[in-house]
């Protein structure tokens, strides 16, 4: 069974493994989360559970978002994530998640924000090589060539420019749980996962493992 959590990224940290070698991991604070609503088949033409995680003022949530909430009777919850599964069955409006939901060994995809990092050259953005750095070489840092002139007279699209870099959803795949902490409610996944720290993060059962 598929299993998924709403986690905030706590940082990056390292631990050691029986043998002493060094592992880098990821701390993740995974719920507790609040199953706020069911989909099914039936009903909706797809079967998912929307979770919700963070404590709010009711002040902060618009009518929908409060009646929804209310309409259950549940708490004012800050973020709402819908997670596609394959059965819901067990499962109930209401229920509480926890850490516990994960096992050491299980593999995750972890899908967030990237870092923002603004407006950037084609270097830093896409990768490319400069041009040599002597004074006379008048090319250092530029994108190049922008392709042929007189036809088709136009830049095809996908070239690489500079431009925006960062604040894209990113998903990394095959993590690994590499220890679970029951009493703070953080999984500890082997790798890093997209975000600043605080950042709002999806845990969810690896598509490929």
């Amino acid at each position: 069974m598929k299993k998924a959590l709403i986690g905030r990224k706590v940082g990056m940290t390292q631990i050691f493994d029986e043998e002493g070698k060094v592992i880098p991991v990821t701390a993740i604070e995974v719920g507790p989360c609040t199953v706020t609503q069911i989909k099914t088949v039936e009903q909706d033409g797809y079967t998912a559970v929307q979770l919700g995680f963070g404590e709010v003022k009711e002040r902060k949530l618009n009518k929908p978002e409060l009646g929804h909430l209310s309409k259950n009777k549940l708490a004012p919850k800050k973020y709402l994530r819908e997670f596609r599964l394959d059965s819901v069955e067990g499962m109930k409006v209401g229920d509480e998640l926890k850490a516990d939901v994960f096992a050491v060994g299980d593999k995750v995809d972890v899908q967030g924000t990237s870092k923002g990092k603004g407006f950037q050259g084609v270097i830093k953005r896409h990768g490319q090589s400069r041009g040599p750095m002597g004074h006379g070489s008048m090319y250092h840092r530029r994108p190049g060539s922008m392709g042929p002139t007189s036809t088709p007279g136009r830049v095809f699209p996908g070239k690489n420019l500079p431009g925006h870099m960062g604040v894209e959803t990113v998903t990394i795949q095959n993590l690994e749980v590499v220890k679970v902490d029951l009493d703070k409610n953080v999984i500890l996944v082997k790798g890093s996962v997209p975000g600043t720290k605080g950042a709002i993060l999806k845990v969810k059962s690896s598509v490929k493992a």
